[in-house]
């Protein structure tokens, strides 16, 4: 057979001289030589504020004005709204219609793949994709399936299983691999969460149904196991772009890898700086090694950040310098000094610090910083607990960025749900969310041990009787529920709500969480964290007292005390924003406080654990800086109270310690009696403020 020829078309190197002008009007020269770069392999390191997605959209554009057919172009975003956006503004600058660029979140993109090829795997191409929810009910039944007795042994429930698959899948580690570094207290029970596993990879197939990591592992077996569709795609993208490169897993990663292997025009855009995902599966070496796995890449940085202040910047810039592994950079603001450093407001306690809060908030706001433009950030969710009490007694509205209110959280309900049944127990409600804790105890008999309780003079002396009726008669779940009621009512726990919080965690609540709850060990610190706040009242009749006034205070009807959404008390759409820092990631605003700045705190205890774990606690340091704009708080409380009433001293993070004083303002709190220390947001005369000395 003749040999076979090959004809390579050539097109045009250059723009035309009019377009090229308009790139260069309309991008900064870090920006143009990122956008104009010549075909190969190139690493953007995008830093905090400097026109990442610019690059990302313009690039596309550039690519497709010089002659790059649409449809050879791949673009993998985190959101598809993000894909959809970009393609907009490309379709805007071009011209043309850019429809068939392949873009969106790599789940879709594996996706259109599947829909095409899925015969080759096994499945047929009208598979179903599970939601969360299907896949859990799927998992459950796999469970039964498997013959694993849950009640013989804490087994872990199917939201926590799904959890420990998708973990092992994303990060290509074991099963045993994945329980042992993150789910230690399921060691033993591995060799059956394998085989639930290796259940429920075989019942999708069968059922020719996938679940969402399905779709990522799917699409790499089809480019790993089938040579001549590897093949196909890996010719026809000719240039690959990846947002967000820095929170890729390593699933992500070899997946473009495997697609890049012929043209290798792959582009990464992304921030070592602000890669802070670890714990959900996101891998740091896949940008900070982007350079080992493509030695002929290019390194472009963008360094020119118009969001924040010099000062700012000079902070962050000192702040993440501290880390070994990166990409150096240093950002350099496009925008004026405001002649203020950022502030470090040292207070007395936690309530102290919310007060400060909340007053200079209010200081903002005459001074023409809507709310809106104000964020309040965190470590933990449970850090808001004070400033969130705090916010509702001066009817500051805000809203909980991508949370859930604190007092409306399963485990802070069912603990306070306890201590309710102690102080009235006659409470309804409160017996019945308790009762559905105990094992093997469900609606139906929460309601007939409630309808006995219902009628007793005494409920809590009669559900202790050995002849109480309606008790469960197997299992040691009743017995272990009964031991925890006797503990509580002891004489030195009946009125000490800290001790009662501490008792239930100890005595199976803790065991509870890790069988129910993926992030059990957050939560567990949210109890611990009530539980120091209960600590100041004298009894636990007090304490509920008080929360459920805070609900109903100044508004009209009961509300929850936290606000996921809305806590009325002021305009509707002007609301503070309160969030945990990872869900401020790409967020910005003018005005940005960062609460809880102490060592145990910010870095949390629980990171330290992990060699890397200081690196990316202090990346994720340098993504709160890198949020303000124009003025930036950093606040932590000198003094602590733990379970014992016992008062702690609390030291500085350890990253304000590691940078030079002198770029802080340092602000001292003092405090007066004010009659109008209840003042609102409609009632703004002389609300008490924070004073310098």
């Amino acid at each position: 057979m003749e040999e076979m020829k090959r004809y390579v078309i050539k097109r045009a190197d250059a723009l035309a001289p009019e377009r090229l002008a308009r790139y260069r009007a309309e991008l900064n020269d870090e920006q143009f030589a990122a956008v104009t770069s010549p075909p190969g392999a190139a690493l953007v390191v995008a830093g905090a504020g400097s026109g990442k997605t610019r690059v990302i959209t313009y690039r596309v554009a550039y690519l497709v004005e010089q002659g790059v057919a649409p449809a050879r172009v791949m673009l993998a975003t985190f959101t598809n709204r993000a894909a959809r956006e970009m393609l907009r503004r490309v379709e805007a600058l071009t011209g043309g219609d850019v429809r068939r660029v392949w873009g969106g979140t790599f789940h879709r993109i594996a996706n259109l793949t599947l829909r095409r090829h899925a015969e080759s795997l096994g499945y047929q191409a009208n598979y179903t994709i599970l939601d969360s929810e299907d896949a859990k009910d799927f998992l459950s039944t796999c469970v039964d399936e498997a013959g694993i007795d849950t009640k013989a042994r804490r087994f872990p429930k199917a939201e926590v299983l799904g959890d420990i698959i998708s973990f092992a899948n994303n990060t290509d580690r074991p099963i045993e691999e994945t329980v042992a570094r993150n789910y230690p207290h399921f060691e033993l029970l591995s060799q059956q969460i394998k085989r639930v596993d290796a259940i429920y990879m075989e019942r999708k197939r069968e059922r020719n149904v996938m679940d969402y990591d399905d779709l990522l592992l799917n699409w790499k077996r089809l480019l790993l196991e089938k040579p001549d569709i590897a093949n196909l795609y890996a010719d026809q993208f000719q240039h690959i772009l990846v947002d967000e490169y820095q929170d890729t897993n390593k699933l992500q990663a070899e997946i473009i890898d495997l697609l890049a292997v012929r043209h290798r025009n792959v582009m990464v855009v992304g921030d070592d700086a602000q890669s802070i995902f670890a714990w959900r599966g996101a891998e740091f070496a896949n940008i900070y090694e982007f350079p080992k796995r493509y030695p002929e890449a290019r390194v472009f940085r963008l360094e020119t950040n118009y969001r924040s202040t010099p000062e700012i910047l000079a902070l962050a810039n000192v702040s993440i310098a501290s880390n070994r592994k990166q990409f150096p950079k240093i950002l350099k603001s496009a925008r004026p000094s405001k002649g203020m450093n950022p502030a470090l407001v040292p207070a007395r306690d936690a309530d102290q610090q919310a007060a400060f809060i909340a007053s200079r908030i209010l200081e903002l706001r005459d001074e023409n910083v809507p709310l809106e433009e104000v964020a309040v950030l965190y470590r933990s969710h449970y850090h808001s607990l004070e400033l969130q009490l705090e916010l509702t007694r001066r009817g500051i509205p805000y809203k909980v960025h991508s949370g859930v209110r604190f007092f409306e959280q399963a485990h802070i309900k069912d603990v306070v749900s306890y201590l309710r049944i102690i102080v009235n127990p006659r409470d309804e409600l409160a017996w019945k969310r308790v009762l559905r804790l105990v094992p093997q105890v469900g609606p139906a008999t929460a309601n007939r041990i409630w309808e006995q309780l219902s009628t007793a003079p005494d409920p809590l002396a009669l559900v202790r009787r050995a002849s109480f009726q309606a008790a469960p008669r197997r299992g040691s779940g009743w017995t272990e529920f009964l031991a925890l009621i006797e503990n509580l009512v002891r004489d030195d726990a009946r009125q000490n709500p800290a001790k009662q919080i501490e008792i239930i965690l100890e005595r199976g609540y803790s065991d509870y969480l890790a069988q129910n709850y993926e992030n059990a060990e957050a939560r567990r610190e949210d109890l611990q964290q009530l539980a120091r706040y209960s600590a100041r009242y004298n009894s636990t009749e007090e304490f509920l007292g008080e929360l459920a006034l805070l609900a109903t205070e100044r508004y009209g009807a009961p509300q929850p005390v936290m606000g996921e959404d809305v806590v009325m008390g002021g305009e509707e759409d002007e609301l503070l924003t309160l969030s945990s820092v990872h869900q401020a990631k790409g967020l910005e605003w003018r005005v940005v406080f960062i609460i809880w700045a102490a060592d145990g705190k910010f870095p949390s205890p629980r990171s330290l654990r992990d060699p890397e774990g200081e690196e990316e606690e202090r990346r994720l340091w340098y993504v709160a800086l890198t949020r303000a704009g124009d003025g930036l708080y950093i606040t932590y409380p000198l003094m602590i109270t733990d379970f014992n009433r016992q008062t702690v001293l609390q030291r500085p993070s350890r990253f304000i310690t590691e940078v030079p004083p002198e770029l802080f303002d340092i602000w001292t709190l003092e405090e007066e009696i004010d009659t109008a220390s209840t003042s609102t947001i409609e009632d703004k005369t002389d609300e008490p403020s924070g004073y310098l000395n």
